[in-house]
């Protein structure tokens, strides 16, 4: 049996001490092995790290290393596929995404998705592959909310709307307004004047965990709100709506409210309505990393950071999770300390708790 080549007593863990526990970690190219030791493959002179993908290799022509230096003193070339004299590939992986989004941010025009590609040294459907499952968006749908935080703040701070489009990185009016209400949820100039006139239908009714109200713009389900006294429920629309024309709601909307407390008491029913979610780009990733989470399962903070490719801003994710004012079709309930803890809800912990044990119930 070959033996791993320039190594010392200590040199890896126990895990891997031996050629048959190294063997078993390629053949399931475990990739908690890489960095422990390296493999090279007689036949094609090539050395990789245990998770490599490539085409598993016979056990007689595999020698064992210590590291990537003692496979090329050996007289093997690194693996163009894994790169294990290179960044761990989910290292590169991060830092190709990173350029991304910094690409994106800088554009003054949204660049292709096969330009971003080629840009950051990938196949366009590898890249649209890696930057969705660490960003938890599409290249296409980052670009989107990032030209709706910067075209907000342009909103806030130009002399006009006409300068605003330009200066959010719209190339023509005619394209700006085709997309403006699905970006900010109303007309730019409603933007601008905070939502003054904008229409924002609601109405509360009562469900297992007290009052519910439901609020919808045009564009979708904008509020659902839980709590013990209905009139405090509408003061707070108002107070979250305080240019908006708020019309109380009428046999239509009450059908809505009807499915949306449907939903509340039997969550495998689903959710089929539209939402009007309005926060920044990095709150409306995490508000999709929840929505991914099934009824009857949760994820820590931490977890979610992970999941959107941002595994640094825990606290940022909880104060997104915190901003959500769409409880239960937006489940940051979902949501526990890594330590299991309920922790806070906008709603009362004891609700989180009720909403937690039925969807474990419908699971």
């Amino acid at each position: 049996m070959k033996t791993l080549s320039g190594a010392n007593p200590h040199a890896a863990r126990a895990k891997y001490n031996n050629d048959h526990e190294r063997w078993k970690a390629i053949v399931r190219r475990d990739p908690n092995a890489d960095g422990k030791f390296y493999y090279s493959v007689r036949t094609t002179g090539v050395y990789c790290r245990p998770s490599c993908a490539a085409r598993l290799a016979r056990r007689e022509n595999v020698q064992f290393h210590i590291s990537g230096e003692a496979a090329e003193q050996a007289g093997f070339r690194a693996c163009k596929r894994c790169q294990p004299n290179g960044q761990a590939l989910a290292e590169w992986h991060a830092a190709t995404v990173a350029k991304a989004c910094r690409l994106i941010k800088n554009a003054e025009k949204t660049p292709a998705l096969a330009t971003l590609a080629t840009m950051v040294g990938m196949s366009p459907f590898h890249f649209h592959r890696v930057f969705t499952k660490l960003v938890g968006l599409t290249p296409k749908a980052y670009a989107t909310a990032h030209r709706a935080d910067r075209l907000r703040a342009e909103l806030l701070k130009r002399g006009t709307v006409t300068e605003a489009i330009y200066g959010a990185g719209f190339n023509s009016n005619s394209r700006f307004y085709a997309e403006s209400s699905q970006i900010l949820g109303m007309t730019p100039r409603r933007f601008r004047e905070g939502g003054t006139g904008e229409a924002i239908r609601f109405a509360v009714g009562e469900c297992s965990l007290g009052s519910i109200l439901v609020a919808a713009s045009e564009t979708g389900v904008c509020a659902i709100s839980l709590g013990d006294d209905p009139n405090r429920l509408a003061e707070d629309l108002q107070d979250r709506f305080p240019k908006a024309h708020l019309i109380g709601g009428d046999k239509e909307f009450e059908r809505v409210v009807a499915q949306v407390v449907g939903f509340v008491e039997a969550p495998k029913l689903g959710w089929t309505l539209p939402l009007d979610l309005r926060g920044t780009a990095f709150q409306r990733r995490v508000w999709k990393a929840l929505r991914e989470i099934p009824a009857g399962s949760t994820a820590s903070y931490a977890q979610i950071a992970k999941r959107i490719g941002r595994s640094k801003s825990v606290r940022a994710v909880a104060g997104a999770c915190a901003a959500n004012a769409i409880a239960v079709a937006v489940p940051c309930h979902r949501v526990l300390r890594a330590n299991g803890n309920l922790s806070g809800y906008r709603w009362g912990v004891h609700r989180k708790r009720a909403l937690l044990q039925r969807e474990s119930v419908h699971r």
